[in-house]
Order: C-alpha cells, then sequence, then structure tokens
C-alpha cells in the first residue's frame, strides 16, 4: 500500500468547516511548490511529513528532500513558507528540514508515480 502525503493536524478551536477549507487550500498551495529536478510537486513526492496549524493559524511544517544534498535545499523551506503564506488568514509559516525518518520512493502517491512511470 502506497504511503499517503502528510495530512494536515490542528487544534479543535478551529470549527471543522473551516479547518476542512483551510486543508484543501494548504495541500493545493503545497502542490504549487515543485522540485526542480523532478516534474512532480512535493505534496505528492511525499516530501510533506507534517503541517501543524495553531488556534491563531500559524503554520509549522516539516518536510524533507528526496536527497539531503539536493542542490535546492536551501531554498525549497523558502518557497514552501512563501506558497502557504498567500493563504488569507494565515498568520506565520514555519518550515523545518528533517531527515527522519528518510525519504523513499514508497512514499510518493500514486498520481506521482504515474507522473514518473514507476508502476
Amino acid at each position: 500500500m502506497t504511503e499517503q502525503p502528510a495530512s494536515v493536524a490542528t487544534p479543535s478551536a478551529i470549527p471543522q468547516a473551516e479547518l476542512d477549507k483551510l486543508t484543501d487550500q494548504l495541500i493545493e498551495k503545497l502542490k504549487t511548490v515543485f522540485d526542480p529536478e523532478i516534474p512532480v510537486d512535493i505534496y505528492e513526492l511525499g516530501l510533506i511529513y507534517k503541517v501543524d496549524v495553531s488556534d491563531e493559524k500559524d503554520v509549522a511544517i516539516d518536510m524533507t528532500l528526496t536527497a539531503p544534498g539536493c542542490p535546492v535545499a536551501g531554498e525549497m523551506p523558502g518557497w514552501v513558507r512563501d506558497a502557504v503564506m498567500e493563504l488569507e488568514g494565515i498568520k506565520s509559516c514555519h518550515v523545518d528540514l528533517v531527515f527522519e525518518p528518510p525519504w523513499d520512493p514508497s512514499r510518493m502517491s500514486d498520481e506521482a508515480k504515474l507522473q514518473l512511470n514507476m508502476f
């Protein structure tokens, strides 16, 4: 079974309908960021490990790279932050690069595998 991309977690103070809408918006924004070496967005690649949203709509994201020596390692967290900050109502966004667990192709969605002819 393919591991699903990260989900959005948040405290229960945000009403469920608003949380559902925000979750969809966050995923949409994450899908606008691409690894420049792979023609698939970072969400479908499984590079987003965790997204937390506080009651004040501060967003904290844990993400990884396909390889620790990725040439855009220093830039990609900024791209993610910039994409998320385009959403109305988001107060702040902090992106941490993590390497545990290490990324591997099993984290990719079926859509990403199809785009990369990995079936």
